[in-house]
């Protein structure tokens, strides 16, 4: 038997023992005929992961996400477990957000799907498989180039658009206007405006989630100065989300990268998917804060993270 399918076994035979799930239930969870949940918990039983407790290593991280999901309200949580040797790695992170990218795929019915930028989603958009989803939007929350015209080389809208052969929207614009003049001439061109646009109406987001600090992602990759960034900590700033920095509470900062930020709007995540895609204990505190102000509704990240998270 294949990992995948001790896997999907493992998740089922935790949601029918541990969590206490229907047949019913565990199938609308796993995106399965209740025929296949059965099959799935009765291999979890046959495969001798059943006993007093789940012997799988995913028993521990379905608990965590059982956990940040009550305490946060989430929607959506995935805890892949943590190589404690490569705690940078995003292996295990990117191909859970391939999956999650490829079930909202797989819908016959046009989606608009819209993506921030940076190394974790880039990563998950590597371990899609090639496909053909002429129906789709892909679109960019954000512009990712310099003011020299430099592009930043974790842009995942068009990386995706290409592998799944959908219609791209990218946003080519700086991260930053040098002005608030400039934004808003910027950001009154037509084909910006119909980027916005669909943004505001993408059926699902995903987004990766940066910390503020001296190695902040806006940071090492160029958009902000050391003088911003000091400047924005002692504004209390912890984290940003496609540019946008907010505080601890999740609060969008009114001041400072926030008047010149050349991305979609982030609104409170509660009708639809927004999901972040993040791994790292230097994340915890700017992860945690999206959870708290509702930047984002589903979590996608590993076991050291998602442990780091809720010990605060």
């Amino acid at each position: 038997m294949t990992d995948g399918k001790l896997d999907e076994a493992a998740r089922a035979g935790w949601l029918y023992y541990v969590a206490g799930n229907t047949q019913d239930e565990i199938a609308r969870k796993l995106g399965v005929s209740r025929q296949s949940a059965q099959r799935l918990v009765a291999t979890a039983v046959s495969e001798r992961l059943v006993k007093v407790r789940l012997d799988h290593p995913i028993a521990r991280c379905m608990e965590l996400a059982h956990r940040l999901s009550d305490r946060f309200g989430l929607t959506r949580c995935e805890v892949v477990p943590s190589d404690r040797n490569a705690p940078g790695l995003l292996t295990g992170v990117a191909i859970a957000g391939a999956v999650e990218m490829e079930r909202h795929l797989k819908s016959s019915e046009p989606r608009i799907i819209g993506l921030g930028t940076g190394r974790a989603l880039r990563a998950c958009t590597e371990q899609l498989p090639m496909m053909n989803c002429p129906q789709h939007r892909i679109v960019s929350r954000l512009g990712n180039m310099m003011q020299d015209g430099s592009a930043s080389p974790y842009n995942a809208a068009v990386r995706l658009a290409e592998r799944v052969g959908a219609r791209q929207y990218p946003m080519a614009l700086p991260v930053l206007a040098r002005s608030t003049d400039e934004l808003r001439t910027l950001q009154d061109l037509p084909p910006i405006r119909n980027t916005m646009d669909l943004c505001a109406r993408a059926d699902v987001s995903f987004v990766g989630i940066g910390q503020i600090d001296e190695s902040a992602p806006l940071l090492l990759d160029g958009f902000l100065t050391q003088g911003d960034m000091r400047a924005l900590m002692g504004q209390g700033a912890v984290g940003e989300i496609t540019s946008w920095v907010y505080d601890a509470e999740g609060r969008i900062l009114p001041t400072g990268s926030n008047e010149r930020v050349l991305s979609a709007k982030l609104n409170t995540a509660d009708d639809k998917p927004v999901l972040g895609v993040a791994v790292g204990i230097s994340k915890t505190l700017a992860i945690r804060a999206a959870l708290v102000g509702r930047l984002v509704n589903g979590l996608i990240t590993d076991e050291a993270t998602a442990e780091s998270i809720l010990a605060i």
